[in-house]
């Protein structure tokens, strides 16, 4: 629309002062005469709008002119909203960035843009890239826009089945998105990486107007962790790993020695197969004591690496 174009232009040339008709055009992808018209459109309409011509020249308003008014179309506030999820390439959340920026008083706005350039967040690592959740966009407009949707979901312990869901919200934990969404009036929680089918519905889903989110997961996490069957390893730990075996524990119980470079300690784990992955990771710098059953889990695992390293 040729009104929340003029409302762009306004708010580049009030954040980033003079600019040329051609970065303007490139910055809102479209042509220079364009531009130039719409130029021509805010200054009959009363803003304090000139340009430059020549060498060094450009377009620009009066010293001193600002106006307050930010503009967000329902787009754009969405935009911001979904900015978290990885939407921040689209249209629409460039434009709400360039009206937040612009809405800044002057005194905050240079403080504002050193912040936005020392701080960067990114879901991969410099080694295990972090694989995209296929479908967490549409789950998003899904989630935001209020529907219904239809999915094939495969959990834990049960192959993949068609589910419809009532979405509530998401949730970004650990280095996962988690749906919280009702199916059939109960309410669940859905790691987003495990959907393998989306079809968002046309019809509204059946939700409170308001949620407290982050309350109503950790319902769910602390229910999660509670029902899990805990296990407690009795452990020699070399100093050196120590920091890295310890967190990936849920509680540390005892820790004891450390003279000679080695702890013995007494760490609990979710489940054995959680006990087993960590101390198989932490390799010959962790032995387990106990309980026999990890114990012998990682001396078989041992036993077959190392016999298949001699084949």
């Amino acid at each position: 629309m040729r009104a929340d174009r003029l409302l762009a232009i306004l708010m580049l040339l009030q954040r980033r002062g003079r600019l040329t008709a051609s970065d303007i055009a490139s910055e809102l992808e479209v042509s220079k005469r364009t531009v130039l018209r719409d130029i021509d459109a805010l200054s009959t309409s009363g803003v304090p709008v000139y340009t430059d011509r020549g060498r060094g020249g450009g377009i620009s308003l009066i010293p001193g002119y600002r106006t307050d008014l930010t503009g967000l179309t329902l787009e754009e506030a969405k935009a911001l909203l979904a900015s978290g999820a990885g939407r921040v390439d689209s249209p629409h959340f460039a434009s709400a960035m360039r009206k937040v920026a612009a809405a800044l008083p002057e005194s905050h706005r240079a403080e504002a843009n050193r912040a936005s350039q020392r701080i960067l967040v990114r879901p991969d690592g410099f080694v295990w890239p972090t694989p995209p959740d296929l479908h967490l966009v549409e789950l998003q407009r899904a989630v935001i826009d209020g529907l219904r949707i239809r999915v094939r979901y495969s959990s834990r312990t049960a192959p993949a089945a068609e589910r419809t869901l009532d979405p509530i919200g998401l949730v970004f934990a650990g280095s996962h998105w988690y749906l919280l969404a009702r199916r059939d009036g109960v309410e669940r929680t859905y790691r987003v990486s495990r959907v393998e089918e989306l079809t968002v519905l046309a019809e509204p889903a059946v939700r409170d107007v308001q949620v407290d989110l982050e309350a109503a997961f950790l319902v769910h996490w602390d229910s999660f962790r509670n029902s899990l069957p805990k296990v407690v390893v009795s452990c020699l730990v070399r100093e050196d790993v120590w920091e890295a075996l310890s967190a990936k524990s849920l509680r540390v119980h005892s820790r004891e020695g450390g003279a000679d470079g080695w702890w013995r300690a007494e760490l609990e784990f979710a489940e054995d197969a959680h006990a087993v992955r960590a101390m198989w990771a932490a390799g010959p710098a962790a032995v387990a004591l106990g309980p026999p059953r990890i114990r012998e889990e990682l001396t078989v695992r041992a036993i077959d690496t190392a016999a298949r390293y001699q084949a």
